[in-house]
């Protein structure tokens, strides 16, 4: 936990494997405080978090859930629309016999609006991606 309190919880969520010129957000050039600034400033009422479904129980807890906020402020150069941003995510937990969490993963379904936001090209590359995957 304190390895990600040193990140900051925005540079681990948004790590990325992609070629940088599709990104617009590179956590490894942020520091924790440039990207709360960031992305506070983007959003300064907050991004709630809501559970959609919970897919399964302890000891593997899946669940869906979505991130969203108006984006009321500035993003890297990019100015305030006011529209509501959400992002869908599935995520699961591992717990042990007393629920605490031993292990967290979080999976990020790409969208127009995270590009529209983050000036990336991650959606349309997901959408290749997955359309040249043979069923």
């Amino acid at each position: 936990m304190q390895d990600i309190m040193k990140l900051g919880g925005y540079n681990v969520l948004l790590q990325t494997s992609l070629p940088e010129h599709l990104g617009g957000y590179n956590p490894s050039t942020e520091t924790t405080e440039s990207s709360h600034s960031l992305f506070t400033g983007t959003f300064p009422h907050g991004f709630a978090i809501e559970i959609i479904q919970v897919y399964s129980g302890p000891p593997t807890i899946m669940y869906k859930f979505r991130h969203w906020a108006y984006m009321e402020g500035p993003f890297k150069g990019r100015a305030p629309t006011g529209e509501k941003v959400q992002f869908h995510w599935i995520g699961t937990f591992q717990v042990d016999d007393t629920m605490k969490v031993e292990k967290v993963e979080l999976f990020l379904r790409p969208s127009r609006k995270l590009d529209d936001i983050m000036g990336t090209q991650v959606h349309n590359l997901a959408f290749e991606i997955a359309n040249a995957i043979p069923c």
